[in-house]
């Protein structure tokens, strides 16, 4: 692995658990510049296809919906059909007609690089709680508190759901990457031909065992099954992003969405993984765990 893709790998990690351990709008800020620079390379994908979408339009109201998503996340899901329809009165406004074509890869960009990414906001954001009311030394202390303590369980849900996911997809990455390109045999998909199964098992089963433990530490219910469904939703998920976006380069005909990450590529290169997993796992905490704590 070249050293720039493990400088740029480590820089990653370092700002997503601070911006992860703040919370609030330091986190909302984290995935505004996230999602602005991947909805530039998508929408240059895009235009690679002869395709004239409202770019700046649907960059702008996702960057309303984060905000709104740190603000209150139960109008989030109002905002997604507010925005698509002011796309297309965007679009059919235009000097030139706008095609099927356009007005799809429009809504698409707001679903896959704006929509979903703001799932991360809310799943951070579930226990309410804003950095902005709280000191920093206070809140920070807090939390130092109880993972000193090991008393997991008493950390915010936002803070440890999210943390989870990130461990989950470091590992499924980590894993995937190292077993597929010293072990790996046998072709996973025509999409990404360096893909392979043994990797892909490899992957799912390393983001498994990270969120059994994850549960046990966590005090979840039925912590071996609970930690076992997160892991492989989120192995999956994270694989179904990845190739997800491995079609989209190569029906645009190119090696990477963009040159910003050395090492890696673009924001999409590096963030595919995470593009499906926020809504599964903020659905999975929200939904199916408490189903199964009232067991």
């Amino acid at each position: 692995m070249p050293w720039s893709r493990i400088f740029s790998g480590i820089i990653a990690i370092v700002l997503a658990l601070s911006a992860t351990l703040l919370g609030g709008w330091y986190f909302t800020l984290l995935f505004a510049i996230i999602v602005f620079l991947g909805q530039l390379e998508y929408f240059d994908l895009v235009r690679a296809k002869g395709m004239a979408p409202a770019a700046k339009t649907t960059i702008f109201v996702s960057q309303v919906l984060l905000i709104i998503c740190t603000i209150d996340g139960s109008l989030a899901d109002a905002v997604m059909p507010v925005a698509g329809t002011f796309i297309c009165f965007y679009l059919l406004f235009q000097p030139k007609m706008a095609t099927i074509a356009d007005i799809a890869a429009s809504i698409l960009g707001l679903f896959y690089t704006g929509y979903l990414p703001s799932y991360w906001v809310r799943l951070r954001s579930l226990d309410g709680t804003n950095i902005n009311k709280l000191p920093i030394g206070d809140y920070l202390s807090a939390i130092w508190t109880n993972i000193e303590n090991l008393d997991f369980g008493s950390l915010p849900h936002g803070l440890t759901g999210a943390v989870v996911t990130f461990l989950c997809i470091w590992a499924s990455d980590i894993g995937a990457y190292t077993v597929g390109k010293f072990f790996g045999k046998t072709p996973l998909s025509e999409i990404s031909p360096k893909k392979t199964v043994e990797g892909a098992v490899f992957g799912i089963s390393a983001s498994v065992f990270v969120a059994v433990v994850a549960a046990y530490y966590l005090n979840w219910s039925k912590f071996p099954f609970t930690g076992a469904a997160l892991g492989l939703l989120i192995g999956i998920a994270g694989l179904l992003g990845d190739l997800t976006e491995s079609i989209l380069k190569r029906d645009a005909g190119v090696k990477d969405s963009g040159q910003l990450i050395p090492g890696h590529g673009g924001i999409l290169d590096r963030t595919d993984s995470y593009i499906f997993t926020a809504p599964l796992v903020y659905y999975f905490v929200t939904l199916v765990l408490p189903l199964l704590t009232k067991q």
